[in-house]
């Protein structure tokens, strides 16, 4: 009954048993209203898509009993209020989308987590949320969520610092972020598309992104990241898409970024970035909006980079790079020449009155002797 334009209310259905229906595929419509509770009686329900709506309501809690629900889609509903923590009851979960709506407050702890009563979305490969008002951090527990596939929690209002987990491999290993102590004896290795854009994040692009192997969409736009773009960034082969515009971030473009062969798209415009784009195929055949807005030059870029640029070998020489210039030595060394040169001859003469006398009379002498030999 998906795009049927259907309008009013969903209808109460109490005396018609539902109990075998596996798929509820009411999108596209005009329903307005409520989500009816009578929905709790399709226990056998996997697959519920009740998106393109406008409900104008909160969630009801009975979309929340069912267990056997692998795909659960209210997105672009006018949704309001808060997720509930009963949705680590999902535990057959493989997608949620709850985006486009007006949902608010903390992301539940339970989403992710392993109650020991009620298991965990250990199934879950697709979260979206996108364009809400979810606020405050990044949930510690998603990181449980190993088949993650797609995160996209963009337009959002989260806060802090990007999570080392996203990317991190440890076991069982303790790692101590802001003063708490995680543990992690699971990856994201599947992940492939990340989009925190446009949410309030902070801190430093976490170097354990780089992990992220099948990563193939990276977009951290629109926030107020800070530091370095991560200088292994070109171990990600699989990067097709990079969304970094709009930050606070500093530094040079990673040399290892010249690496990443399948990339399409990249955005570092609006940064504080400076120094020679590093020379690829790849880079080279974007166009000049991928960098605008950095103190960047060199193709694309219709500025040359008129002084050579030099990519730092590791941390400890950033204090040498001259804040990424190269000292081109050549120069330096005609300089000092000269001045030395300079020094020898006329720091005598200088200092000592009566070597200066004889030698501006010997100057004469030879001045003299010149015009005779012209004349």
């Amino acid at each position: 009954m998906s795009g049927c334009y259907l309008s009013g209310s969903i209808p109460s259905t109490p005396s018609i048993n539902f109990s075998s229906l596996v798929t509820l595929d009411l999108s596209s419509n005009w329903f307005q209203g409520p989500i009816p509770v009578d929905l709790q009686n399709m226990t056998s329900l996997r697959h519920l898509d009740l998106s393109d709506n406008a409900f104008n309501s909160s969630i009801p809690n009975c979309l929340y009993s069912f267990s056997h629900l692998e795909f659960f889609n209210l997105c672009g509903t006018n949704l309001q209020g808060t997720i509930s923590s009963s949705i680590g009851n999902l535990t057959s979960a493989i997608s949620i989308d709850l985006s486009y709506n007006e949902l608010g407050g903390k992301v539940p702890r339970s989403l992710g987590s392993i109650p020991t009563s009620i298991g965990s979305l250990i199934r879950l490969s697709y979260l979206h949320l996108y364009n809400n008002k979810f606020s405050r951090k990044l949930p510690s527990s998603l990181k449980n969520c190993k088949e993650l596939v797609s995160i996209d929690i963009a337009e959002n209002e989260f806060v802090g610092s990007i999570p080392s987990w996203i990317g991190h491999r440890l076991s069982g290993a303790l790692l101590v972020i802001k003063g708490k102590v995680l543990e992690y004896s699971t990856t994201l290795q599947l992940l492939n598309i990340i989009d925190l854009s446009k949410n309030n994040l902070s801190g430093q692009i976490p170097k354990e992104v780089t992990s992220l192997q099948g990563l193939q969409s990276l977009n951290l736009s629109f926030n107020s990241l800070n530091g370095r773009i991560p200088k292994n960034i070109g171990d990600m082969g699989s990067l097709e898409s990079i969304d970094f515009s709009v930050n606070q971030l500093s530094g040079q473009v990673p040399q290892s970024m010249s690496r990443l062969t399948f990339l399409s798209h990249l955005n570092l415009s609006n940064n504080h970035l400076i120094g020679r784009i590093p020379s690829s195929t790849q880079l080279q055949s974007l166009t000049a909006s991928s960098f605008v807005g950095n103190k960047l030059c060199g193709p694309p870029l219709a500025n040359k980079c008129t002084i050579n640029y030099v990519k730092p070998n590791t941390e400890n020489e950033r204090s040498k790079d001259f804040g990424g210039l190269e000292v081109d030595w050549f120069y330096v060394s005609m300089g000092l020449g000269f001045g030395v040169g300079f020094g020898v001859v006329w720091g005598p003469l200088l200092m000592n009155k009566h070597r200066r006398f004889l030698y501006f009379q010997f100057l004469d002498r030879l001045g003299n002797k010149l015009r005779g030999v012209v004349s």
